[in-house]
């Protein structure tokens, strides 16, 4: 007898189809689609422009319009598509159920594209967290596939196209190979340079600043802030001097003393910039680490007694929202563990419009699985991110925390100096999340009266110079984006690898630097593609693609307006740019296939040794790093390898006649026990051992 036929759930990743299927139960079948199916060429623009028409028109091809994207399936998922429509053909029903989000509709439009679904039909179902009940919910209420979502995806896809496969191209032939444009990574370059030239720019000022020590019962600080009830700065050290003196033949008697009460709001919670700049100044993760550990968050992690569960709700949203349902959870939960005085239930609002409100803000899809209850099923970094992302929605849901705050002011003749203080008199949200060092009962001042007089301990002065604005860090540059209103949440996280990768900035402990190569890039762009690097436009933009998801607009409308001014600067940056001339770094070498000079050459892979007779002579070589050892088997060279993998191994420069090879640097001394080479370890136990592993001699 034939079984029934299943019905067919196709996801984005296996690890979700994995967590899905286990919920739905034998009924039903839930494969991966392991993200995009079809997309762009990477070879070609692959969308076709106005003045391409023209020429088809003539040629009698048929009929397309302007801006048409050209998808074709994507090298490598051939098999995997075959087996995706041999599955469906078996299938009673199927359900499209990838992302919550434009990409997500865009890969199921794809998807019912290649498997002949009718995107009208209810074959399209979404849910906000990989729970058993919204999944089964999300599988009862199927809908059309969302076309205002789909264009929206697609005109953004295509926008950036345009800009990235027609200006980089421009930057290859007048500066050099492996350069990028973008839309959002190019306004972004421009920030980040802008500062770098503020801080070069900035002249730093001095000043001076006084303050006094003083204790009763407790010791405290006063800082000196007027002369004669007006605003005092010290901009040198004379100055200063002249007002210690001062200050040493008067008395410290305290003045106006202020109680004020105040409350400390939860803040909402997580959106996905504000958990990456959480994330990055908490954990010091990068942005693509964060993002990393938050889709296994959500995909699901195995739990004891549990199952796979996925422990947050969705993570690529501009939203605050929680849902009522989440909100009545956190509410439970507040009451049974901390008492109806905790529970505050703020609904927050979001500030800018709700382009993306069907998501609900970042939160745990069940607010009983406490961080340190589940600590031992979770990775160190699953924990920390888990760990942020529960307090911060159970946080979001109690009462403010009430400070207490004391202000005493202390006149000294003419100078009026000024003490604060705050203590919490009740911890409301701060009883999930701890206040930071030194925020807490240790600046409480203690029991002062008007008119006494207080004995210092130690009057200082301290000079001071103004500070340059900071560079930017992952999480500030993040910040910044968002507050301009450029890119979306899904999209910051790789602009920084992208920057990198292609050598326009680097990373200086945390700080993001352009290089001279970025402001070169930046520089080109701000004189001839204004547009593109203009934060307003570059927002200005973001609306209008937004307005595609919100507002009916057609999408191509959008980049029709658009191309024209891009197309435009292209004319006239090609005719206008020099070509740079690149420095060439001579190796002192001949080629040995044409006889011309070898040089060292850069590429987006890596620097390599390579024939200044290129194009016509392609030879190259990998620049060899010698570590001053010689090789114990024939005298060679030992030399740093990589192997396909990407390890590093140090082997003969004699290969392959000599196949000695070591995966510890060579120390280039013997072990006096069995004359084999002793190598540097590293790790818990450094020194040096040796490489023969039935020898256990160390130093």
């Amino acid at each position: 007898m034939a079984s029934a036929a299943k019905t067919l759930v196709i996801v984005e990743s296996p690890s979700k189809a994995k967590t899905i299927g286990k919920f739905l139960g034998s009924r039903y079948k839930v494969v991966a689609s392991v993200g995009h199916v079809r997309d762009l060429p990477k070879s070609k623009l692959g969308i076709v422009l106005p003045e391409d028409l023209e020429k088809d028109n003539q040629e009698g091809k048929p009929e397309a319009e302007a801006f048409d994207p050209q998808y074709i399936n994507i090298r490598g998922k051939g098999d995997l598509i075959k087996e995706l429509k041999k599955e469906a053909k078996k299938a009673s029903k199927i359900y499209l159920a990838t992302d919550p989000d434009r990409e997500g509709e865009a890969i199921s439009w794809h998807l019912a594209y290649l498997l002949g679904i009718d995107e009208k039909t209810p074959c399209r179902i979404v849910f906000n967290e990989i729970t058993s009940k919204a999944v089964k919910e999300a599988v009862k209420n199927p809908r059309p596939i969302d076309l205002s979502l789909v264009d929206a995806q697609q005109a953004r896809r295509v926008l950036d196209r345009l800009v990235g496969y027609l200006i980089s191209p421009l930057l290859w032939r007048k500066i050099t190979r492996g350069l990028s444009a973008g839309r959002v990574q190019s306004a972004a370059l421009k920030i980040i340079c802008d500062r770098e030239k503020e801080i070069q720019a900035f002249v730093p000022e001095e000043y001076w600043t006084i303050e006094t020590d003083f204790k009763k019962g407790r010791k405290f600080t006063a800082k000196l802030a007027t002369c004669k009830g007006s605003k005092l700065s010290l901009v040198n050290k004379e100055e200063s001097d002249r007002v210690l003196a001062e200050l040493e033949q008067g008395a410290y008697v305290v003045g106006k003393i202020e109680e004020k009460d105040r409350l400390r709001k939860p803040l909402p919670p997580y959106t996905t910039s504000g958990m990456q700049q959480e994330a990055a100044n908490k954990l010091n993760f990068s942005t693509r680490k964060t993002m990393m550990v938050a889709q296994q968050l959500y995909e699901g992690v195995e739990i004891k007694k549990m199952g796979t569960v996925g422990l947050v709700s969705y993570i690529r949203t501009d939203s605050v929202r929680i849902s009522a349902e989440a909100r009545e959870a956190a509410r439970n939960f507040i009451l049974e563990n901390y008492g109806d005085q905790y529970y505050g239930g703020t609904v927050f609002a979001n500030k800018k419009k709700d382009v993306q409100d069907a998501h609900e803000a970042i939160r745990p899809s069940n607010v009983t699985l406490t961080p340190d209850s589940i600590k031992d099923q979770l990775s160190k970094d699953q924990y920390n991110l888990y760990k942020l992302i529960w307090q911060r929605f159970v946080a979001s849901q109690m009462t403010p925390a009430k400070i207490k705050a004391v202000s005493a002011a202390i006149n000294n003749g003419d100078y009026g100096f000024k003490a604060s203080g705050s203590k919490v008199v009740f911890d409301g949200f701060l009883k999930v999340i701890q206040l930071s060092k030194g925020d807490a009962d240790d600046k409480w001042l203690p029991d002062l009266a008007t008119g006494e007089q207080l004995e210092p301990l130690e009057t200082r002065a301290e000079q001071n110079f103004t500070q340059p604005p900071a560079r930017f860090t992952e999480a500030s540059l993040v910040k910044d984006l968002e507050e301009k209103d450029i890119g979306r949440p899904s999209t910051y996280a790789p602009i920084v690898a992208t920057l990198m990768d292609r050598k326009y900035i680097k990373k200086e402990k945390k700080n993001l630097v352009p290089t001279s190569l970025g402001f070169t890039v930046t520089e080109m762009m701000e004189e001839y593609f204004k547009e593109i690097v203009d934060v307003g436009f570059t927002a200005r933009m973001e609306d209008g693609l937004d307005d595609i998801e919100t507002k009916d607009i057609r999408w191509k409308k959008i980049i029709e307006d658009y191309y024209g001014t891009l197309r435009q600067e292209l004319d006239y940056a090609d005719e206008k740019i020099p070509k740079m001339e690149a420095e060439v770094e001579l190796t002192g070498e001949k080629c040995p296939e044409c006889g011309k000079d070898l040089a060292i050459k850069h590429s987006r892979f890596g620097t390599f040794i390579g024939c200044t007779g290129y194009p016509d002579c392609k030879f190259t070589k990998p620049i060899v790093k010698k570590i001053e050892v010689k090789c114990p088997s024939c005298g060679g060279d030992i030399i740093m390898r990589r192997g396909k993998s990407g390890k590093l191994f140090y082997g003969c420069s004699n290969y392959p006649d000599c196949k000695q090879v070591y995966w510890d640097k060579p120390s280039g001394k013997m072990c006096p026990e069995c004359g084999n080479m002793l190598v540097e370890k590293k790790g818990r136990n450094p020194g040096l051992v040796c490489s023969n592993k039935e020898c256990n001699y160390k130093e």
